[in-house]
């Protein structure tokens, strides 16, 4: 895999888990059969980043405001096959959300290991499709109440007939 694809590759774990809600993500953990051993190297903490703006969305950049990020590192490991496996996973999640950030570290060391087949197909891609749906459902609810407002005023280009008399 070339370094470009791996780095696209990466983006896409990582947005599906930091979207991912601490529910979906605490029962794929319950449900997997032979968890690795996990050990925190930097348990989950709050803190602030500064988010940045661009005028039109492309010129000069901006300070927007603050937002609240939590992040978590462990390393997971395995003597399942006999063979000692060791990954580093590291996540950040919006929102002070502990759990949440741990969880996503976990699967995202995992996506490091030996697993990384199996945790694509058994959590990355199911979350990704539900979380399709569910964005999907949202964009058709919001053009639900779009108003055409060129139809609105063709509507009402009549003469008034208040005006008539």
């Amino acid at each position: 895999m070339d370094q470009h694809a791996d780095v696209e590759s990466r983006r896409r774990t990582a947005r599906v888990l930091a979207k991912a809600a601490v529910a979906e993500l605490a029962a794929l953990w319950e449900a997997w059969p032979d968890r690795p051993q996990v050990q925190y190297l930097r348990g989950p903490e709050a803190g602030l980043v500064m988010v940045q703006g661009r005028t039109g969305g492309t010129g000069d950049r901006f300070n927007l405001g603050e937002a609240t990020v939590t992040r978590a590192t462990v390393v997971v490991r395995s003597d399942a096959s006999g063979d000692p496996d060791e990954a580093v996973g590291t996540a950040y999640v919006l929102g002070s959300h502990p759990d949440h950030a741990g969880l996503a570290a976990i699967f995202d060391a995992m996506l490091a290991s030996g697993r990384r087949d199996r945790v694509l197909t058994e959590v990355i891609e199911p979350l990704e499709r539900a979380q399709a749906e569910r964005d999907a459902l949202a964009r058709a609810e919001a053009r639900s109440t779009v108003v055409d407002f060129f139809t609105v005023a063709r509507e009402n280009s009549g003469p008034d007939e208040e005006d008539d008399e």
